[in-house]
């Protein structure tokens, strides 16, 4: 095992620069998520990590060594790509310890090790199998096992579970964490599902064209994000996000609407009287009630058994409400959505700064 530090990181295509001097440092054992859209960065900061990119400019250390000029088959990474990668000739068995024959390991070291993540990932009985006869969910788990028997300082993942169906996501998702504490191999995961890097990371490394907009922990990002980016990226259904203005009336605040609502603020928000905001509620910090809050005319209902969702226009936007409770509301309906101050936050309508949370 060991920690990866990014440091100054940039990456470069002729006179396109497509990773603006990113820094990251993931300790030893740790499992880190980069998430965003596609097209942020992500796989390209990932591949440079491998090797499989050359470094414009910054420098990766793996442990204490500095990789910018090491090949990928001394960095002691192991991958597991997006399309599984195995060789369509080989058993399961040869695809596994193909890695470790070309090391010229000996036979009992590669039995033993084949055997070791055959068993922690439950394909004893498919060794003999072709990848044609497996599912998506067994070829991945192949892949995966690939990696484990090299005993690799660190793992790298490339959305591994993007071509498989929902319910196996799920499930893959969690083999995939408890690998992870089993192995306690530091890792590195890409993907642009952030319901992934929620229930997944120890850490969630956050980007946008480029750079990295926010670093830290799940609940970190979700309780308090640094912009309206993050905000909207992290949850799920994505915030709520309001335009009006901070009105003050001697010690206390409020955010205005332009159809006339008002919700108060908790606590003291380091904006000016007047200033334009946005403010962002997530769907299931609403509830339904009576006098100040939400004017909002709902426009579809989706029950779906534990919560209901609530699709509604309040202020000329689409607002979302997730109801635990079962309700009766109808399309058509007019109601009032009362957020929960203490959990509503306040952006910076010109940068898209957090204000206060």
């Amino acid at each position: 095992m060991a920690k990866v530090a990014i440091r100054g990181v940039t990456k470069r295509f002729g006179a396109t620069t497509v990773i603006h001097g990113v820094d990251v440092d993931i300790a030893d054992g740790e499992f880190a998520v980069l998430v965003g859209p596609s097209g942020c960065g992500k796989t390209t900061l990932l591949r440079m990590i491998a090797g499989l990119e050359e470094i414009s400019g910054g420098e990766i250390a793996i442990g204490d060594r500095v990789v910018n000029r090491v090949a990928p088959k001394e960095r002691d990474i192991a991958m597991v790509f997006q399309n599984y990668a195995l060789y369509p000739h080989m058993t399961v068995r040869d695809n596994m310890s193909f890695a470790l024959r070309l090391a010229g390991a000996d036979r009992a070291t590669i039995d033993a090790r084949v055997g070791r993540a055959a068993e922690i990932l439950g394909l004893g009985k498919l060794l003999d199998r072709y990848p044609r006869q497996l599912s998506g969910g067994q070829r991945q788990r192949v892949a995966m096992g690939r990696a484990i028997v090299r005993d690799p300082q660190v793992f790298l993942f490339d959305e591994p579970l993007s071509n498989l169906d929902a319910k196996l996501r799920v499930q893959m998702r969690t083999e995939i964490k408890e690998l992870h504490q089993r192995l306690k191999t530091t890792s590195i995961y890409v993907t642009h599902d952030q319901i992934e890097a929620m229930t997944m990371a120890d850490k969630i490394v956050v980007m946008r064209d480029g750079i990295v907009e926010q670093t830290g922990g799940p609940l970190e990002l979700y309780d308090r994000p640094v912009n309206t980016f993050v905000a909207g990226f992290i949850g799920s259904p994505a915030m709520n996000m309001l335009p009006g203005k901070v009105q003050r009336n001697g010690g206390s605040a409020s955010v205005a609407f332009a159809d006339g609502g008002r919700v108060p603020l908790a606590g003291d928000v380091p904006a000016a009287d007047g200033q334009p905001v946005l403010y962002g509620i997530r769907p299931e910090h609403c509830s339904i009630g009576s006098g100040e809050g939400l004017a909002a005319e709902v426009i579809v209902v989706e029950p779906t058994g534990a919560d209901t969702q609530i699709y509604c226009r309040c202020n000329g936007q689409d607002v979302t409400a997730t109801i635990r409770d079962r309700t009766n509301v109808r399309p058509g309906d007019r109601i009032v959505l009362v957020p929960d101050r203490a959990r509503a936050h306040v952006f910076d309508a010109a940068s898209g700064k957090r204000l206060a949370a």
